[in-house]
């Protein structure tokens, strides 16, 4: 007889099968394991509403995490018992979700802007260049593969961005010199990792079986390799992946600081900036709201709050005697 699969592993397999992202199965069992000890480690079958709304109030009250982080934890709930335990079960449709808080986004003015970028260089300089100029999220950008980059029509595919949806998105023209070199260098380093017995890189879906060896294509490559062979924790396989997210996030940080910037800022305010600028220079919303990939244009909206507030909407009073 079969050993039975732990509730854990039956959580991975389904997140694979439904072709989630790593980054979303570390997400979602932590959530689920969190959940599983809160409540004395019982199976989740034998939990209700209360048990539910409990760990939620945990968090919120004895964590002190965001009403997002709280509705992160529902998410992975609610995907195991409808994906996994398949359960369709009227209580869980009651459970209120935590009202995350309106906020308007933080803005680069396009003076700071200009000092963040003198303090940043090399792949992470072009990186923050190309978040600011296409508008792109972080893991976006990092995944970004050879055969994504259009130089003729200086677009950028964006592929399964949020919501598994593909998107063109501009590429500015002054970093087409800059995105050659760094194509260049992808090549030579593919070159050599052929050489060296490797060259294979993640493909995603299918894909690998259908197309045995594009894996090896210069095209599949990222743009932004990572410096060094590594051992893939889905297929046990050594291949050179995308750089680390966070080799970028730590070159921002130190950036704001290098460049006395004040504001409490991340890669993804590079985005927010790109709307923002565009809307400001009198580009349509929904051609903005195209290129960002927003699903509704009102989640586009929130930027012209952030054209609106303060001293950038009105004439102060005081200002109206000078």
């Amino acid at each position: 007889m079969s050993k039975p699969i732990r509730l854990l592993d039956q959580v991975r397999n389904k997140i694979r099968f439904l072709h989630y992202s790593i980054r979303t199965e570390h997400t979602y069992i932590g959530w689920i394991r969190r959940y599983i000890i809160f409540n004395d480690k019982r199976h989740p079958k034998y939990l209700n509403k209360r048990h539910l709304e409990n760990f939620l109030t945990y968090l919120a009250v004895e964590r002190g995490v965001a009403a997002a982080t709280q509705n992160q934890a529902l998410n992975a709930i609610v995907f195991l018992y409808k994906e996994v335990l398949e359960l369709e079960l009227d209580w869980l449709e009651n459970v209120v979700r935590p009202k995350t808080p309106e906020k308007v986004p933080t803005v680069f003015s396009k003076s700071e802007i200009e000092r963040l970028f003198l303090h940043l260089a090399g792949q992470s300089g072009l990186m923050a260049q190309l978040l600011y100029g296409s508008g792109m999220r972080l893991m976006e950008c990092v995944r970004i593969r050879v055969k994504d980059i259009d130089l003729e029509y200086r677009a950028i595919t964006v592929r399964n961005g949020k919501g598994n949806k593909d998107r063109i998105t501009v590429l500015p023209n002054t970093l087409i010199e800059p995105i050659k070199k760094q194509l260049e260098r992808v090549r030579q380093c593919h070159q050599t990792d052929l050489e060296s017995g490797f060259g294979e890189v993640f493909m995603p879906y299918a894909l690998a079986k259908k197309y045995p060896s594009a894996s090896k294509a210069l095209a599949w490559q990222y743009v932004f390799p990572a410096k060094k062979i590594s051992l893939d924790p889905r297929s046990k396989q050594k291949r050179r992946h995308h750089v680390d997210a966070q080799i970028l996030q730590r070159a921002v940080k130190r950036a704001l600081k290098d460049a006395g910037i004040p504001k409490k800022a991340s890669c993804h305010t590079l985005r927010h900036s790109f709307a923002t600028h565009l809307l400001e220079r009198g580009n349509d919303i929904r051609t903005v709201q195209e290129l960002l990939g927003h699903k509704d244009v009102r989640t586009t909206q929130i930027y012209t709050h952030v054209l609106k507030r303060g001293g950038r909407g009105v004439l102060s009073p005081l200002d109206a005697y000078s």
